[in-house]
């Protein structure tokens, strides 16, 4: 008897092991998962490298006529990164791509992308931040 029972208690000491190792492994992963979300909320919420310059840009009275389907609108926002949510974008395409939005007809935008700046002039195409900054008197942050 007393060989069955040691049998039976190495049985258990080996299926707790094996319990035990796959909780760890589980609370490793879940501890992984949650560290990766907070680090992913937590570089969201930095300010961009631009968000000042893209804030001038606005206050000084540039408009960045675009559409979501304009791959040089798409390279002209990537310029300014995390800080493109800031600038003073207007789209222009209907949501089916294929017509313009009154307000750009209204303003007379023929191409993608097209800034306008408080004295009415215009530049059309990918321009480059040296130039926006030019345009509107708006300092361009070195790094």
């Amino acid at each position: 008897m007393r060989g069955l029972n040691e049998l039976r208690i190495s049985d258990i000491i080996k299926r707790m092991e094996k319990k035990t190792k796959k909780l760890i492994i589980w609370a490793v992963v879940a501890i992984l998962a949650v560290l990766g979300i907070y680090m992913l909320i937590d570089y969201s919420n930095q300010p961009g490298e631009l968000d000042e310059f893209a804030r001038c840009l606005e206050e000084k009275g540039a408009i960045f006529y675009g559409a979501f389907w304009c791959p040089h609108c798409q390279t002209q926002k990537a310029m300014f990164g995390r800080s493109a949510e800031l600038l003073p974008y207007v789209e222009c395409s209907t949501p089916d791509g294929r017509g313009q939005l009154q307000v750009c007809t209204d303003e007379g935008v023929e191409g993608y992308p097209t800034w306008e700046f408080a004295d009415g002039s215009r530049l059309s195409g990918e321009i480059s931040l040296q130039r926006l900054a030019e345009e509107t008197s708006c300092t361009l942050p070195t790094n």
